[in-house]
């Protein structure tokens, strides 16, 4: 809830928080599901559901969980709606109204987690009861395997409310933000209260995460806990050059403002 109270509780131990691993995919990304499930096996944090939401038909997908053996496991639960593709933004809200943990981290069909991201970004949430999300650090995930790591403008720590969409850069030449949405883990109730994923072409994530930052403070990790996987088929790179000084850029900015003249948002009692 908003308010200007003290903190009404503290999160439990880090490695008994549940964590909801939100996806959402559509057929043509179907194929890199085997990786993030992989990335998923290998979480040092013990407990998770992957909720799997398909936008659009489901055969590809289902072929693909059936043959690297994610159907079988219990801690994934998959959802296919049918019909005409609903975008990110709603598939991903589906997908967060269908589970119930405290904490929820996306990840994208075609990226990868590192081992410890779970673990890390809950403990970082654990040890700092004032914030209501953690960001850790990506690497870009080359064609070939090779894996870079992707500079950020800020010093690990507190990020105090705001400061991420200060450090936005939009100008008419330059775009860059200054930590990859993708890797932010988000408490559920500020996730709930902020309406979830905004319906913004290609920057449902960074909507989401900007009114995050606006609302109440995060913290920044030092570690990778993303791999970023580059690949021609990138969404992002089909949709950046239209709109990036356009309508929804301003709306973001306009829905950021409005939430920093409000009192910060507190973690609600559970």
């Amino acid at each position: 809830m908003y308010g200007d109270g003290p903190i009404r509780n503290r999160m439990p131990r880090a490695d008994r928080v549940d964590v909801d691993v939100v996806t959402a995919v559509h057929a043509a990304y179907a194929r890199f599901l085997p990786n993030l499930w992989k990335s998923l096996r290998e979480q040092t944090h013990p407990s998770w559901t992957w909720w799997v939401e398909v936008d659009g038909d489901a055969d590809e997908v289902t072929e693909a969980l059936t043959g690297c053996g994610a159907a079988l496991d219990p801690r994934v639960r998959v959802n296919a709606h049918g019909g005409a593709a609903l975008g990110p933004a709603t598939v991903r809200n589906l997908a967060l109204h269908r589970g119930a943990a405290r904490c929820v981290q996306t990840a994208d069909a075609d990226d990868e987690l590192e081992p410890e991201a779970l673990s890390l970004l809950v403990t970082a949430l654990a040890e700092h009861p004032g914030t209501g999300f953690s960001v850790g650090r990506a690497r870009d995930l080359l064609p070939d395997g090779q894996l870079l790591e992707v500079p950020v403008p800020l010093a690990p720590g507190l990020l105090e409310r705001g400061a991420l969409a200060a450090h936005w850069v939009t100008t008419e030449d330059t775009y860059r933000l200054p930590v990859p949405p993708a890797c932010a883990m988000y408490l559920r109730d500020l996730v709930t209260v902020l309406g979830g994923w905004q319906a913004a072409e290609g920057m449902e994530d960074t909507a989401l995460l900007m009114a995050a930052s606006a609302a109440t403070p995060g913290v920044l990790l030092p570690d990778p806990t993303l791999r970023y996987r580059r690949h021609a088929d990138q969404r992002s790179k089909q949709s950046r050059t239209h709109f990036v000084e356009g309508p929804q850029v301003r709306g973001v900015r306009s829905r950021v403002a409005g939430l920093l003249a409000l009192p910060p948002w507190s973690r609600a009692a559970v």
